[in-house]
């Protein structure tokens, strides 16, 4: 019974989705029933042209002639209504899909960061990329044979009505068999084809997953062991398809099976009445066996709409539940109070947080960063060190407690406007596709070229641009095409050091660059953050030695607080963590 209403309820909301396209699907209509009409009035020419043939050398010509040359012209009429019925009903299925695919990726950046870590990339792709298509394939589907197979049924019912109505009694009462027929076997291949859209992503993630980290794969000699994952998804993707397939392929030859009675039954009727002088002429016959055939024909092209439309509908489905995901919070308003530019106080005040309900992470936090402070945060790996930057970035919200910034709880402002005021390196790079130039703009769209060329030889990133082919006129894809990891870094670093924001994030912002490219990086960074609120997640200790304040964390707290002189004379876990780096007892963490 739920999957009904759940069904159901995909198609009402795939008619609101369609709802802004009502006056072309008005004129759809409209030209579908001048094409049937056109195509059902050429019989009655027919069977009249052929009563006017009487017998041998008995022909009337001038009943024939007037007669061929109306059904040309209808023949004429009905292409040219079709024609525009497939441009109508392209228009329709394409600007709804664009407006499908625009809602999908405008909910990919209003989604929480918790459901983006807990679903598949692939799947995700899968939903806006593949599903959408096969859903397309199913309206084009629906408009081009639909309307036309419905139409279709209803006019030559009136047509066969003006001829004969008890023969059209026999024709409309064995016909709805094969719908009945369809639509058990819908039932059965709409959660069949749910299934196969499901496996299909869960497919495309894994694909996704093994090419982005092919590198890894084989240097652990893992390729047997995805193998035989790959062919257990494959094996069931197949399963699905063969079943909802199989289901599906019936459904034609029932239908054609019912009409094919139909059509028997009528030529047995009208042949009897037409022998037995019962005012049923050959044409009439004639007339009437095109009709069966017109009539019983959309049956056999609905029951090939209805299997394509429950694979579309599967698709809707899981895209309709990818939109209804739910969202972050609504950012509110930016007060007059609020500054575009922050002076850099920021306070963690009690502040809980856990990624999941049984496994609390960050418990009590609670810290006062004046302005201008140089905070670092060391400790061992799942420690919370790099959750503290999501919390301050938003990324995500406390479970309890309050951030601020200049006195104001985040939560107050809007994401963009926080965010603007942080300039952020992480440990993991990402580059657009696009020129190098284009890349360092990303925070400074409207930066001349010297200022990006300023900030790059800031980031000492200048000399290697410009080796490059085309210098910072280069092309690089998204992984960075050739470039190496701790060249990539280096341009996330010139994004900074363009931007100049009033507080900086960097989460192992250096770990990808050699050590004497680092050590000037780091000379670098010292004075960008002269006046200016960074917080520095460190993995090498003997970067943070400058630091105002370190916090040491474990287990979500801050165990130890103070600059690197006082923490080592305290020799607690900070410094503990410090001579671990300069032995080789234990391997760096943190």
């Amino acid at each position: 019974m739920s999957k009904i209403n759940n069904k159901n309820s995909t198609i009402k909301r795939v008619l609101l989705q369609i709802r802004p396209y009502l006056p072309t699907i008005i004129l759809l209509l409209a030209l579908a029933v001048v094409s049937v009409l056109c195509s059902l009035y050429i019989p009655v020419l027919v069977g009249e042209a052929i009563d006017a043939i009487i017998g041998k050398e008995q022909v009337n010509f001038a009943v024939i002639l007037p007669k061929l040359f109306t059904c040309a012209v209808l023949i004429g009429c009905a292409a040219l209504a079709q024609w525009l019925m497939n441009v109508c009903g392209n228009k329709v299925t394409y600007n709804t899909i664009r407006d499908m695919r625009e809602a999908a990726f405008k909910k990919i950046h209003r989604l929480p960061f918790s459901y983006l870590d807990a679903h598949e990339t692939g799947d995700i792709v899968s939903r806006i990329i593949a599903d959408v298509d096969q859903f397309a394939d199913g309206l084009l589907m629906g408009f081009s044979q639909l309307f036309t197979g419905v139409v279709t049924i209803i006019g030559t019912i009136g047509f066969m009505l003006s001829v004969n109505v008890w023969t059209t009694l026999v024709v409309v009462l064995v016909t709805p068999l094969s719908i009945l027929v369809a639509r058990f076997i819908a039932k059965k291949t709409f959660a069949m084809f749910r299934l196969q859209s499901e496996t299909r992503g869960r497919q495309t993630a894994f694909i996704n997953e093994m090419i982005t980290n092919q590198k890894v794969v084989r240097a652990y000699g893992h390729e047997d062991e995805n193998m035989e994952k790959f062919d257990t998804i494959n094996e069931e993707l197949r399963r699905h398809t063969l079943k909802a397939t199989f289901f599906s392929s019936i459904t034609n030859p029932a239908t054609r099976f019912v009409n094919s009675v139909v059509y028997a039954a009528v030529a047995l009727i009208g042949a009897f009445l037409a022998v037995t002088g019962q005012g049923f002429t050959i044409g009439m016959l004639s007339c009437f066996l095109s009709y069966a055939n017109q009539y019983t024909k959309p049956f056999n092209e609905i029951s090939g709409v209805i299997t394509e439309l429950q694979n579309a509908l599967a698709c809707a489905d899981r895209l309709l539940e990818f939109l209804d995901s739910e969202e972050m919070s609504a950012d509110p308003e930016l007060l007059p109070e609020h500054s575009e530019t922050a002076k850099g106080q920021v306070t963690f005040d009690n502040v809980c947080f856990s990624y999941t309900k049984d496994r609390p992470l960050i418990r009590n936090f609670s810290l006062d960063v004046p302005a201008g402070c140089r905070v670092a945060i060391v400790g061992p790996t799942g420690c919370g060190k790099t959750t503290m930057i999501n919390l301050l970035m938003r990324f995500y919200d406390p479970d309890s407690g309050s951030i601020s910034v200049d006195g104001t709880n985040t939560q107050t402002i809007p994401r963009r406007a926080l965010r603007r005021n942080f300039g952020m390196v992480l440990q993991e790079t990402w580059l657009k596709t696009g020129t190098v130039l284009d890349n360092i703009r990303m925070g400074r769209p409207d930066a001349s070229e010297e200022d990006v060329i300023a900030a790059a030889k800031a980031a000492h990133a200048h000399s290697f641009i410009e080796q490059l082919p085309n210098g910072y006129y280069t092309q690089i894809g998204e992984d960075g095409g050739s470039l190496s990891a701790g060249q990539k870094q280096l341009l996330c670093i010139s994004r900074i050091m363009l931007t100049l924001p009033p507080m900086l994030i960097l989460d192992e912002a250096t770990s990808s660059i050699d050590t004497r490219t680092e050590l000037r990086i780091q000379r670098a960074f010292a004075k960008l953050m002269r006046g200016r609120t960074s917080f520095v997640v460190a993995h090498r200790l003997s970067t943070i030695k400058e630091s105002d304040v370190i916090l040491v964390m474990r287990d979500g707290n801050i165990v130890e607080q103070g600059d690197h002189e006082s923490l080592l004379a305290k020799n607690g876990f900070y410094a503990e963590l410090y001579r671990s780096q300069f032995t080789d007892e234990e391997q760096p963490v943190g």
